[in-house]
């Protein structure tokens, strides 16, 4: 039996599952393989201390590597004796991979060149969550330079599975039974440049929902509003079967600190979106990334990241507090200190807490369809979590009203 750790993203959460489905095609047993994340010099702290208790644990188990801090830090992990193999974000989707261990310490690190990459596969997995969820991936890498973000020296540039590819396997995952699909990616609203033709994100979304009619819910992770073309403001607007909760990689409310940041949006352009697209989905809720103490932000500056979140009208927050990584310009420019970098975060995310509980009890008297993930809790339309008294299977849709809520449910009771 093969153990899959994951951190990170919900990229990475799709590719466990094909490591799983590769591991198990190369017959690979009691191994215990790690997918890692590098966002943060935190997630890779995490990551270390997971393998050296897992080896305490575990003393016979083979001890795998792999993911973006093994394929931007290789040699971090290589170092560690508990570590058997480490393997680039690459490698880590090939069967050939887990069959042949090796014995000459050199091959114990197989992490090649990432930005010679130039095609993503589909990857044939069942990627659920409960029977309820699937994710599936259509684009990797990214090719813009933010300067906080190692994330393309670990993932490469950017690509995308081709049209035909990505709508085959959202009609195999529907005939297996799931009623969402989550498209993913690490610069979504990127996909199709590489592309034949140029095919854009909302032409992929449009033709998606035609050629499988029987999928119920479409949903996006995280996009860069700034990219998002008119056929997807368009399905937005026209496809009921794409549900209305979009996460947006913002960042920052302040535009000094997104210059520096090098991202290619301004203040103004992300709450221009959130107001585009209510015109069109009145019913739509906005999630962001956003992050505090970025080097040089200044009081007033974060007080311009807390108004977004009002002016934007955002009630799902991701907040990192800025952690510099080494080969990044961000880790060169003058740092705050540690204790002003935490104390904006906590308060960025009571911020956020508090705008959640409003969106809940904004909901509160409404009619809502609810995805049963497990007994007794499921999701709206626009991801808001909400439990109910009931034996409803995961997977079902489940017509509810809402009848309460409190700062992280929705209190619900199924409609007859």
């Amino acid at each position: 039996m093969t153990e899959i750790v994951t951190f990170g993203c919900r990229l990475n959460a799709y590719e466990s599952e094909a490591i799983r489905a590769r591991a198990s095609e190369a017959g690979l047993t009691d191994a215990i393989v790690f997918n890692t994340c590098a966002v943060t010099g935190e997630a890779v702290r995490q990551s270390r201390q997971a393998i050296r208790k897992a080896r305490r644990a575990n003393p016979n188990a083979r001890i795998i590597v792999t993911g973006c801090a093994a394929q931007t830090e290789p040699e971090t992990y290589a170092g560690m004796t508990e570590v058997d193999l480490v393997l680039g974000n690459a490698e880590k989707l090939d069967a050939a991979s887990y069959a042949d261990f090796g014995v000459a310490a050199a091959e114990r690190v197989r992490v090649n060149d990432i930005m010679s990459v130039r095609e993503t596969a589909a990857q044939f997995v069942d990627s659920f969550e409960g029977r309820a969820r699937a994710f599936l991936q259509i684009q990797n890498g990214c090719d813009h330079r933010c300067t906080f973000c190692i994330i393309p020296y670990g993932r490469g540039n950017s690509r995308s599975v081709p049209m035909g590819a990505a709508v085959e396997e959202a009609q195999r995952l529907v005939a297996a039974g799931l009623p969402e699909i989550v498209l993913t990616g690490v610069d979504l609203t990127a996909y199709g440049a590489d592309l034949p033709g140029a095919p854009s994100l909302g032409k992929l979304v449009r033709k998606m929902l035609k050629l499988v009619p029987e999928l119920a819910r479409l949903r996006l992770s995280s996009i860069d509003s700034i990219e998002a073309d008119r056929d997807l403001m368009a399905a937005i607007a026209e496809e009921a079967r794409l549900m209305p909760h979009f996460h947006l990689s913002a960042q920052s409310g302040d535009d000094m600190i997104l210059k520096r940041m090098k991202r290619r949006h301004s203040r103004n352009d992300t709450i221009a979106f959130c107001e585009e697209v209510r015109c069109l989905r009145p019913d739509a809720a906005f999630g962001a990334d956003l992050i505090a103490g970025f080097p040089t932000e200044t009081e007033t500056m974060f007080e311009n990241t807390l108004k977004l979140v009002d002016d934007a009208g955002l009630s799902t927050l991701h907040v990192f507090p800025f952690s510099p990584r080494k080969g990044t310009p961000a880790a060169r420019m003058p740092q705050l200190p540690r204790e002003i970098v935490k104390a904006r975060a906590a308060r960025l995310r009571a911020h956020g807490a508090n705008a959640f509980a409003a969106r809940l009890a904004s909901l509160v008297g409404r009619e809502i369809t609810l995805l049963v993930e497990k007994p007794g809790f499921g999701r709206t339309e626009c991801f808001a979590p909400a439990v109910f008294q009931g034996a409803a299977v995961a997977g079902a849709l489940l017509r509810v009203r809402i009848v309460g809520a409190d700062a992280a449910y929705l209190i619900a009771e199924p409609l007859a």
